[in-house]
């Protein structure tokens, strides 16, 4: 038996080698914790993504914040998917800070479902333009679509409140990834036209319309987490598709439905995180099918069922290539795009359109022109962020933007990762970023029109594209895992005979 002042020798041995040489190495194996909280708002709310008010009746169903924590040992990263049509840069900075201090953690990634039917996290925020004449004010907070200061106040304590309970309830798993595709619910809503120029969504049976302008991203993308029993703790759905379906009242929109298939199987405990792929210009809305559109639930019940049905397939075929070995990574670049700037004489013709009657197809432009003129008075660039987030042999590459699917699409292909997540509307929003061409001769539509909320130079989709190669290019990719070969081959004994004729 040694004595204890041996013991204390072999103590203060060990600190002096942990203080040394740093902290022994952690023990193989990945560690991942799920949590999520209820952000649905209250009726009567506004209901953002609209250049003017709208107001909720009813709720349809929940909307969620889930949160993923992912422990190597070595780094912790968390990845955070909300029910709202967008998050703002300084909500997602708020948000980080709390959980910095509550959990350590510095790698949050927070990724928007574009939801047409949440709560009022945006688009403008409170005292966003407290600087501007009361004109301008009139038009922003009494014209436009506002924040809820009450609700953006609960949208950034659950988000918070979801990570460090996600981190609390880590446990050891086996990870397991895949691809699938779905190609029948999400289509290109920019049409080249018999004019040369291209159109948002041309309408259905128009003569004009000659082909669609961009493609599409068919990659259902999963990540799923499974309980040493067996279970699924949860997964990471990464698709690409706007989620306007929107279902009669407040929701998670098809999203919702997805979460639904899931869980259907696997049991309500399976969390589901859904990180938006790069859909800028992809709806659920075909221009080219002659037939009606479906009823707005059934429309939700359709995409998000069959996005679900597909990330099904894909989790059900993970079960010979689930490793605990997944390496962490993680880094970011912030910087600053400049702004667009209107004409001064198209300004000037907007303090004259406006006023007059808001019924004017017009008027709507107008207001938008004089609130990007007084955004540029306050500032003229715009800080943006690109994350690449590591988990294993998936990388998810962030943008702050409506992105076009062109540039997912090259993500995916110059990575250099067996599979890809680019997840927009993460970590801020600066609204739609087309592609290049799109501001060319034969481009044109919506996505391209400049206002308060669109309205960054023409080549920052190439610079995000560019910064989330550069950050991925830093990583190591880890290989996806493979099914074991089988042992050699003896015939089956009822299978090796000869044919019997008689």
């Amino acid at each position: 038996m040694s004595s204890p002042r041996l013991g204390f020798r072999h103590a203060l041995l060990v600190l002096a080698t942990v203080t040394l040489f740093g902290a022994p190495p952690a023990k193989p194996g990945i560690r991942v914790g799920f949590a999520e909280r209820d952000i649905t708002p209250d009726i009567g709310m506004e209901v953002p993504g609209n250049y003017g008010k709208v107001y909720s009746k009813k709720i349809h169903d929940p909307c969620k914040v889930r949160a993923s924590v992912f422990d190597d040992g070595q780094k912790r990263v968390a990845l955070v998917g909300i029910d709202a049509l967008l998050i703002r840069r300084e909500t997602v900075q708020e948000i980080r800070a709390l959980v910095k201090a509550a959990t350590g953690i510095t790698d949050v990634m927070i990724g928007a479902s574009h939801s047409h039917s949440s709560g009022p996290i945006g688009m403008i925020l409170p005292g966003e333009f407290d600087h501007a004449s009361a004109e301008i004010q009139e038009l922003a907070y009494k014209k436009s679509s506002c924040a809820d200061a009450g609700y953006l106040r609960k949208a950034i304590d659950a988000t918070v409140a979801a990570i460090v309970a996600a981190d609390q309830s880590k446990a050891a798993v086996t990870v397991g990834y895949g691809v699938g595709h779905e190609s029948q619910v999400a289509f290109n809503r920019r049409l080249r036209m018999k004019n040369g120029l291209t159109f948002s969504h041309p309408g259905k049976n128009n003569p004009d319309v000659v082909e669609f302008a961009n493609p599409i991203d068919d990659e259902v993308g999963i990540i799923g987490v499974w309980r040493p029993d067996g279970t699924l703790a949860g997964c990471i759905v990464n698709f690409s598709c706007h989620a306007t379906t929107n279902s009669d009242g407040i929701g998670a929109n098809w999203i919702y439905y997805t979460e639904k298939v899931i869980q259907g199987y696997y049991g309500k405990d399976a969390k589901v995180v859904f990180l938006q792929g790069a859909c800028g210009d992809v709806t659920q809305v075909n221009n080219l099918d002659p037939k009606a559109n479906p009823a707005s639930d059934d429309w939700s019940q359709f995409v998000g069922g069959r996005v679900g049905a597909e990330s099904l397939k894909v989790l059900l075929s993970m079960s010979q290539t689930r490793t605990a070995e997944v390496p962490l990574a993680a880094d970011q670049k912030v910087w600053e795009i400049g702004r667009r700037i209107p004409a001064p004489e198209r300004v000037a013709a907007a303090r004259e359109l406006i006023k007059g009657p808001p019924a004017h197809k017009d008027w709507v432009w107008a207001k938008e022109t004089l609130l990007l003129d007084a955004l540029i008075a306050k500032k003229r660039d715009v800080e943006v962020e690109v994350q690449a987030i590591q988990v294993g042999p998936v990388v998810c590459l962030s943008n702050p933007a409506e992105y076009f699917v062109s540039y997912g699409l090259q993500l995916k292909k110059r990575s250099g990762f067996p599979m890809t997540f680019p997840v927009e509307l993460a970590n801020g929003c600066v609204g739609y970023v087309p592609d290049e061409e799109a501001f060319g001769p034969h481009g044109g539509g919506y996505e391209t029109r400049l206002t308060s909320y669109s309205n960054l130079e023409i080549t920052a989709g190439t610079q995000f594209m560019n910064v989330g190669l550069e950050l991925a290019a830093k990583m190591k990719p880890a290989k996806l895992p493979e099914r074991p070969n089988g042992p050699a081959g003896k015939p089956w004994a009822y299978g090796d005979q000869p044919p019997q004729l008689k």
